[in-house]
C-alpha cells in the first residue's frame, strides 16, 4: 500500500482542508468525551508549522441532509480550543461548509488560526457523494487532507470525492493508522494470531473469511464461541448462540484447518443462571455446560491457554471481548488476556493492533489499551478493513 503524506505536499500559504471525525458525544450541549478531538491535534499544529491554513472538515450526528441546531458543529468550539492549548492557534467558525460564508472566512484565515466549517451532513450532497457538492467543497481549499480514518469506509463527497479534485495527503491521524494496520495484517511478523469476539458469528463472516487466509490462528470468544461449541455438539444450556449457524460453523473450522489456520475454543468457561453484576458463576468444562446455566466468559483454563499462545507470537490483531465484559466477573477473560498482551508488548516481544466498539471498551476498561502498540478508535472501518474491504476514503489517497 502506497499513500501520499503531510510530508508529499507543500502547504506553504495554502488553504488546507482537513477532513477530521470529531463526531463526539455530548450531554446538555457540552463535550463528553473529548478524545477524537484530540486525536486531530497533531495533524492541526504539523499543517501550521508547514505554513498552512488548516480548515476542518467534519460531520456531526445524523441530520439527514438538512440542517438540525442540536447537530451544529459550533457546539464543540470550546472543546476544540480547550485541546489545542492556551497557546495554540484561535478557532474560528464558519456557519456553513460550501458557498460565500465558508469560502469567505477562508480567505479571510490568518496564521495561526483554525477554521471550523459547519456540518458536511447538513447537505444531502455529502453522503450522496454528489460531484457538484465536492466542488463546492473543493471551492474553499487549495489542498486536501483526509485525516478520519474512521469515516474512510464511506464513499462520502467530503471522504472520497473531494480528495480527485485537490492535491490531498493523509493526515497524521490517518497515516498513523494505515501503518498499524499494514505492519499487523498486511506484512505482519509470524506467528500471527487474532482475537475475534463478539455476541454473533453471523456479524463476523466476512472478518473470519479474510482472516482465515492471513493469520495463524484466531481465537474465538464471546456469544460467537458458544456456536462453534454448539457446532461440535456440545451444549451449551441457555446461553446466546445462533444455533442456525452450526453448518457454517463447520465450514468456517474446515476451510481453517485446509488453509493451517487453527481455530481455539475455550477449553474451559465460566457460566451462570442470570445475567447480572455478580451472579453466583462456576467455572466447567467446555463440554459441561448445566441445561439451566449460560455462558458468560471463558475459564481460567482457556486464559492460560491464550496468554500461552501470546507468549509465542510476534503479532496479535483484536476485536471484540472474550466474555460479557460490562459485568462483572464475567470480565475476567477479556481483561488478564489483554494484561498479557500489553505485558509482552512492553517488553518488545509482541505488536498488538486491536479496535472496533466493544473492543475499546473493554480494553479501556481493563487498563490495557494504553500499552498496546495501536488501539483504533475508527470503529466500522477498522472492522472493514480486517475483512479485506477496499476503503474507498483510503483507495482515494494511493498513489
Amino acid at each position: 500500500m502506497s499513500f501520499r503524506t503531510l510530508d508529499d505536499l507543500d502547504l506553504k500559504g495554502k488553504r488546507v482542508l482537513i477532513r477530521v471525525d470529531i463526531n463526539v458525544p455530548m450531554q446538555n450541549g457540552r463535550v463528553t468525551d473529548d478524545t477524537r478531538i484530540r486525536a486531530v491535534i497533531p495533524t492541526i499544529k504539523d499543517v501550521i508549522r508547514k505554513g498552512g491554513l488548516p480548515i476542518l472538515l467534519a460531520h456531526f450526528g445524523r441530520p439527514k441532509g438538512k440542517p438540525v441546531p442540536e447537530m451544529s458543529l459550533g457546539h464543540v468550539i470550546d472543546a476544540l480550543t480547550a485541546a489545542l492549548g492556551s497557546d495554540g492557534p484561535m478557532v474560528k467558525f464558519a456557519p456553513d461548509c460550501v458557498g460565500s460564508p465558508a469560502e469567505h472566512a477562508a480567505y479571510r484565515l490568518q496564521p495561526n488560526q483554525v477554521l471550523l466549517l459547519e456540518n458536511t451532513r447538513f447537505h444531502a450532497g455529502e453522503e450522496a457523494n454528489d460531484p457538484e457538492f465536492a466542488r463546492q467543497l473543493a471551492q474553499v481549499g487549495d489542498v486536501y487532507v483526509n485525516d478520519a480514518f474512521s469515516a474512510a469506509h464511506r464513499a462520502h463527497a467530503s471522504t472520497e470525492g473531494i480528495a480527485h479534485l485537490l492535491p490531498s495527503a493523509a493526515g497524521r491521524l490517518m497515516e498513523a493508522e494505515l501503518r498499524a494496520l499494514e505492519k499487523a495484517l498486511s506484512r505482519p511478523e509470524r506467528p500471527v494470531i487474532a482475537v475475534v469476539g463478539g455476541a454473533k458469528v453471523s456479524t463476523k463472516l466476512d472478518l473470519l473469511g479474510n482472516l482465515i487466509a492471513r493469520v495463524d490462528q484466531i481465537v474465538i470468544g464471546g456469544g460467537m464461541a458458544n456456536t462453534f461449541l454448539a457446532a461440535q455438539g456440545k451444549p451449551v444450556g441457555k446461553s446466546l448462540c445462533e444455533h442456525d449457524l452450526a453448518t457454517t460453523a463447520r465450514d468456517i473450522m474446515a476451510k481453517a484447518s485446509a488453509a493451517g489456520c487453527e481455530i481455539v475454543l475455550p477449553r474451559d468457561v465460566v457460566v451462570a443462571r442470570e445475567f447480572r453484576a455478580g451472579a453466583p458463576s462456576e467455572v466447567v468444562p467446555a463440554d459441561a455446560c448445566p441445561e439451566d446455566a449460560m455462558i458468560l466468559d471463558a475459564g481460567p483454563e482457556a486464559v492460560r491457554d491464550i496468554v500461552g499462545r501470546f507468549e509465542n507470537a510476534k503479532t496479535v490483531v483484536w476485536n471484540g471481548p472474550l466474555g460479557a465484559f460490562e459485568i462483572e466477573p464475567f470480565n475476567r477473560a477479556t481483561d488478564e488476556a489483554a494484561a498479557a498482551a500489553a505485558r509482552l508488548t512492553q517488553e518488545g516481544r509482541l505488536l498488538s493492533v486491536a479496535g472496533g466498539g466493544d473492543t475499546v471498551a473493554a480494553l479501556n476498561n481493563s487498563g490495557a489499551a494504553a500499552k498496546f502498540s495501536y488501539v483504533s478508535t475508527a470503529g466500522g472501518a477498522f472492522l472493514e478493513w480486517l475483512e479485506g474491504k477496499t476503503l474507498p476514503g483510503v483507495a482515494a489517497l494511493s498513489n
